[in-house]
């Protein structure tokens, strides 16, 4: 027994030797000299030593740029000084020191602190973590320097992503096109012709330019190289364009979708419908707060709580408003319309009476931030793809509710034909309530998916009323998938029109298709099949 605590012993000292060893360890500290001429003297001078530090690889030279740029480096005569929470450490050995009093900061301009960034890019290329690795290459792009090619070689041997891979080779050859080398310059050319990144069209340019490549073979390869990058830019664009239109298709379609209800298929011309969407959005807004001040651990999870509050607090409004208004207007078409209007402006007040007139801040949680890289000029962003997704699963709900149950069959049978319905025993007053609870819920959604990509305020609905009648016109009175269609057609040939006349224009040129269409096919694009006696 005492002979294994004696090795215990043993293996704690030697533990301890090693552990001190590693703290005292050379290879984490900066030359003082390097530290000195980093942070005073001529940019110039600090530039070159900075890129020095920085192909090196130093070990201790991460950290130190890091606080250079968080304006933590303090000097003081010849000594540097790194300073954190009042506590301070020499620079370039870390020891722990005491601040002379007449220490001053270190004043970094707009070139310096750029280098200090390419700098410490470079240093994150050869990191462990692929994310920091990627985010250094694009630093990196945005200012290419011949410097740093040796660097790029020892990141270029090491790298084993192949996408990163190839972005790291294309890097080089931006910068070896620069070279004095005419046949580097060759080869970089013939290298840069397989990039997709828009920095390298920049540096394609200036290439291009009078006087800055004199040889022709070079010149017509940079040439082909443009080409080659422009039409893969180009196709980028479109992309983005295309998932631009379907993303507002998707809003659309869920705007439009409790108005295919309440207009479609109980003919109510509700001008409060844009409102609804606005209570859903601030019921988001509530629910938020919510989870912010009791739930902070869960925040991430508000918005699949704010899903059906949303739904719940517009249909609940919705039902209100047919049971004490709509249901004396039915076949009164001027009426309702009037009505409602009223009630739009009631209902925009209240809002404003309660959260004030300004916009409110509705915060995305991190599963619905950032994007998807697709192309190097194309990225997705995550709240974008959720609000398709979410859209394609509530027209399938509510498409399934419409044609498989109960209520759905009463709505269809109180459309065509409302005197059999009742003699049937159906309670007609009831489903006008729940339909319109309904369509008025489905508008709340559609709130709620809007929250997490605009603005929330007592305008909400006001931008997307107009659009959302033209949608359930152009697709079909009481028809969901000519919705579906004409809300992604909308959407699609809008942002196709903006993008060569402006937005203006583009409203402009859709209402004059619109009305066009409509003259030569007044039931829209899907007609109401079966017979309506009240037809």
């Amino acid at each position: 027994m005492k002979r294994q605590n004696r090795l215990l012993d043993l293996l704690r000292a030697m533990l301890l030797m090693f552990s001190l060893a590693a703290v005292s360890s050379p290879a984490s500290a900066l030359n003082a000299d390097d530290v000195h001429a980093m942070t005073i003297g001529d940019s110039d001078e600090r530039i070159a030593t900075i890129n020095k530090v920085a192909i090196g690889g130093d070990p201790g030279a991460q950290a130190f740029f890091e606080a250079l740029l968080g304006n933590e480096v303090q000097v003081a005569g010849d000594e540097v000084f790194i300073v954190r929470d009042g506590k301070a450490v020499d620079a370039a050995s870390g020891a722990p020191r005491t601040l002379p009093a007449d220490a001053d900061d270190v004043i970094n301009n707009n070139r310096l602190r750029g280098e200090i960034k390419a700098a410490l890019a470079s240093l994150k290329l050869l990191s462990a973590d692929i994310v920091e690795r990627q985010q250094a290459v694009k630093t990196l792009q945005e200012a290419p320097d011949e410097a740093r090619l040796p660097l790029l070689d020892k990141a270029l041997e090491s790298e084993t992503d192949a996408r990163l891979k190839s972005q790291i080779g294309l890097l080089r050859a931006a910068i070896m096109v620069s070279s004095q080398d005419r046949d580097k310059r060759l080869k970089a050319a013939v290298l840069l012709e397989q990039g997709s990144e828009p920095s390298i069209k920049a540096l394609l340019l200036e290439r291009l330019q009078p006087d800055v490549e004199t040889d022709p073979e070079v010149r017509t390869q940079l040439k082909a190289a443009l080409s080659s990058l422009e039409t893969k830019l180009a196709w980028g664009e479109s992309l983005g364009i295309v998932f631009t239109g379907i993303s507002l298709g998707s809003i659309l379609v869920l705007v439009a979708l409790g108005l295919a209800i309440t207009y479609g298929l109980m003919g109510v011309i509700n001008m409060a419908h844009g409102e609804l969407m606005m209570i859903g959005a601030y019921a988001t807004y509530v629910v938020q707060n919510l989870f912010r001040t009791w739930l902070p651990d869960y925040f991430d999870a508000y918005v699949l709580v704010a899903i059906p509050v949303s739904f719940l607090a517009a249909a609940f409004v919705g039902a209100v408003l047919e049971r004490g208004v709509i249901r004396w207007l039915y076949g009164r078409p001027l009426e309702t319309l009037l009505a409602t209007w009223g009630i739009s402006l009631v209902l925009m007040q209240a809002v404003r009476s309660i959260f004030g007139a300004q916009n409110v801040p509705v915060e995305n949680p991190s599963w619905l931030s950032g994007g998807v890289e697709v192309l190097s000029n194309l990225t997705l962003p995550y709240n974008r793809i959720a609000i398709i997704v979410f859209a394609i699963l509530v027209f399938g709900g509510l498409t399934y509710m419409v044609s498989r149950t109960r209520l759905g069959l009463f709505v269809r049978g109180v459309t065509q034909n409302r005197k059999m319905a009742a003699c049937m025993g159906v309670n007609t007053a009831r489903v006008d309530t729940s339909a319109f609870a309904l369509g008025s819920g489905i508008a709340g959604l559609a709130g709620c998916a809007l929250s997490q990509v605009g603005n929330v305020g007592p305008d909400l609905g006001q931008g997307y009323i107009v659009d959302s009648f033209m949608v359930v016109v152009l697709g079909g009175v009481g028809q969901l998938i000519g919705t579906v269609y004409a809300a992604l057609g909308l959407g699609i040939i809008n942002k196709l029109l903006e993008d060569w006349t402006g937005a203006v224009l583009a409203k402009i040129f859709v209402l004059v298709l619109i009305v066009i269409f409509i003259q030569k096919r007044p039931q829209g694009l899907f007609a109401m099949k079966g017979r309506s006696a009240e037809a």
